[in-house]
């Protein structure tokens, strides 16, 4: 279990909330709508505040989750260019754990950037506490723009589950 002061942070942020309207080709195509955009910024200002610069953004390449990152990415003076994997596009909670495990032990902080289950089952997945309150909140629902903040200390292949530390989970709504 790690500490605040972890070597390691993990940044998963559900992608803001999309435009269900006709017209867009397939699920994978559709782009954020206004008040996704809003929460995005919203979030984006917050994470700027309150979290490291990631080294690494493993993105899903879907356009609502690109989007997302795109608008949050602006807060930060430096923010890194994201990765964008279709692999993550509805990827599974053990499919993103082992993505983790095999990042480079050069990278602190990562933010993944994608969907409902996979991502928010990741972050209950990694939370040590099950019964912290961040972790019951998740598990009620992570909603939209929500991104879950877990310190990890040791290197990236012996991440598993209960191994991280949930410091705070926020929602745009926590923020208003």
């Amino acid at each position: 279990m790690a500490g605040p002061d972890a070597n390691r942070r993990i940044l998963i942020l559900r992608h803001a909330k999309s435009d269900w309207a006709a017209g867009y080709g397939s699920d994978f195509d559709r782009p954020l709508n206004a008040r996704g955009r809003r929460a995005a910024a919203l979030m984006g200002a917050w994470l700027a505040e309150e979290t490291p610069v990631p080294g690494l953004v493993l993105c899903s390449a879907a356009r609502r989750a690109a989007e997302t990152w795109a608008i949050v990415a602006r807060q930060w003076p430096e923010a890194p260019d994201p990765v964008l994997d279709e692999t993550l596009y509805l990827a599974e909670t053990g499919d993103l754990l082992q993505r983790l495990r095999s990042l480079d032990d050069g990278v602190a902080t990562v933010c993944l950037v994608g969907h409902h289950p996979g991502f928010d089952g990741l972050a209950i997945l990694l939370a040590a506490d099950r019964a912290a309150r961040g972790v019951a909140e998740m598990r009620a629902k992570f909603p939209t723009a929500a991104v879950a903040d877990l310190a990890f200390e040791g290197p990236w292949p012996a991440l598993g589950p209960g191994k991280a530390t949930l410091l705070r989970f926020v929602r745009p709504k926590d923020l208003v």
